[in-house]
This record gives structure tokens, sequence and C-alpha cells, in this order.
């Protein structure tokens, strides 16, 4: 009789970890500033028509690392719910967080799920209205998501 092929949950998750911090590891660079006027993104792209970094929403805007069709999945899912959410009730309901919380899910859930985890971080900010401050999310390839002060930068040179 066959030993049934078996491995722990731990090691399950470590393995899907590693895999999507070493693809995370091979994308270019982008960071955020935060300044008295707002927000800056700043990306490494040697592309002219891939983009990185995009509006998602009125003073709200998306930045992603690591696999491009997966965080651009991500980033056109973003535009659809914020324009369905501001449509069906109020411009004011949608904000940086609940974006984050809507990326955070979806990628939570494709972590734990799926055979193999999305390869991609993404950085959500919106600008502060004079009021407010700004906001900036971070949220990783697992769901984690971290509210972030000052800057933040990810991908392959994030450390640097």
């Amino acid at each position: 009789m066959a030993m049934p092929y078996y491995v722990s949950p731990e090691q399950l998750m470590k393995d899907k970890a590693d895999y999507a911090r070493k693809g995370i590891g091979r994308g270019k660079s982008v960071l955020i500033l935060e300044y008295a006027d707002g927000v800056l993104f700043l990306a490494e792209n040697t592309s002219a028509t891939l983009h990185k970094i995009s509006e998602i929403y009125d003073r709200i805007a998306f930045a992603g690392v690591g696999k491009f069709n997966e965080f651009e999945q991500l980033r056109i899912g973003g535009i659809r719910l914020s324009d369905l959410k501001g449509y069906s009730y109020s411009r004011l309901d949608v904000t940086a967080k609940a974006l984050a919380n809507a990326y955070s899910q979806t990628l939570g859930t494709i972590f734990t799920s799926e055979v193999k985890p999305y390869e991609c971080e993404i950085l959500v900010a919106a600008v502060g209205d004079g009021t407010g401050r700004n906001e900036i999310f971070h949220i990783l390839y697992d769901g984690s998501v971290t509210d972030r002060q000052r800057w933040v930068g990810l991908g392959g040179q994030a450390e640097a």
C-alpha cells in the first residue's frame, strides 16, 4: 500500500509565502512618500504602456509590484468596486480603508485556497482633504494590511 503524500499546513503556507516573496523580489520597486501637500508615488518602470501606478477614485491611488497581470486584475477590481459604491451610495463612502480591506480579503482568500498565490504586493493611498491626514495602506500577498506613515517602499529594492 502506498503512503499518501502529506505536507503539513505550516510547511504549505511557508512554501507559498516563499514563492510569492521570490516573485515580488524580481519586480521593480515602488516608493510612496508623504509630504505636506499630499502623497508622492515613485516607480521604477521601463515600460511606456504598462503602468504600476494608477488613480482608483477621487484622491485615492494604487501602486503594485510583482506580476503585472495579477496586480492589474486587482487594480481593475478596485476601480469597479469604487465606481459601484460611489454611484450606489455616495462618493464620500469610497475610502482607501474600504479598498484596502477589499484587497486584503481577495488576496487572503487567494493565498489560503488557491494552489498558487498571487506574486504581488500593493499600496493604496488617499490624499487628505485638508481636514484629515493622508492614509497609506500596504497590502501583502497573503492579505495582511499595514497602515503606514511617512513612507513605504516595496518590490525588488524595497529594503535598499
